[in-house]
């Protein structure tokens, strides 16, 4: 749990049923259970007018839960990358009224609620809810490249190979965490690498 005086960290809350006709779901692996949690509370036909799109995990365990569900529309993708053009054109076409849930990893949330945001979607709209892995997408401060699933303390930039210390400064318009040398003034300064983002 992040310190609660890290102000730029997200804060996510808990999927619950809104009014409207229109429905749209986002998750990523174990952001499914947060559906079909939610599904529990919400009002009969709920799903008929929804649409989840889904990034599943290595295997695959969440899909039919989903589709149980009954949604208007289903839709898989391997990456966030492979969705992200219907994605925009889904949020492009969208009605007014339209609820947005996103729940899963923090890479996914924040992505999403870029694409959203800059959709014209009100903030008021869109409901998340952290679950599943705690790795991090980080920035690299020196060369500007993301690294995804960053799960140890320090980091190996993706880009540049720069070691990083991972900050808890969260961009919200990068969707990404920062990450700083942590090795500036000897790079022959290495710390063990521990495992601490799970």
């Amino acid at each position: 749990m992040a310190a609660k005086s890290i102000i730029s960290r997200p804060v996510y809350g808990i999927l619950s049923p809104q009014p409207g006709k229109h429905h749209l779901f986002i998750a990523d692996a174990e952001g499914a259970l947060a559906i079909a949690d939610m599904a529990k509370t919400a009002p009969d036909r709920f799903f008929d007018g929804a649409e989840i799109v889904f990034i599943p995990g290595p295997d695959d365990k969440h899909v039919a839960a989903l589709e149980a569900l009954k949604p208007a529309r289903f839709h898989q993708a391997p990456s966030f990358a492979s969705l992200l053009p219907r994605l925009k054109q889904t949020l492009d076409n969208a009605h007014m009224g339209l609820r947005l849930y996103l729940a899963g990893t923090e890479g996914l949330i924040g992505q999403a609620m870029q694409v959203a945001l800059d959709a014209g979607i009100d903030h008021t709209a869109i409901q998340t809810e952290h679950r599943g892995s705690l790795a991090r997408r980080v920035q690299c401060v020196h060369c500007k490249g993301i690294t995804e699933n960053v799960t140890t303390q320090p980091a190996t930039c993706s880009h540049c190979g720069l070691l990083l210390l991972v900050r808890d400064h969260y961009s919200r318009r990068l969707a990404a965490f920062q990450g700083v040398c942590i090795s500036a003034e000897d790079r022959s300064e290495i710390p063990p690498f521990e495992e601490v983002f799970r």
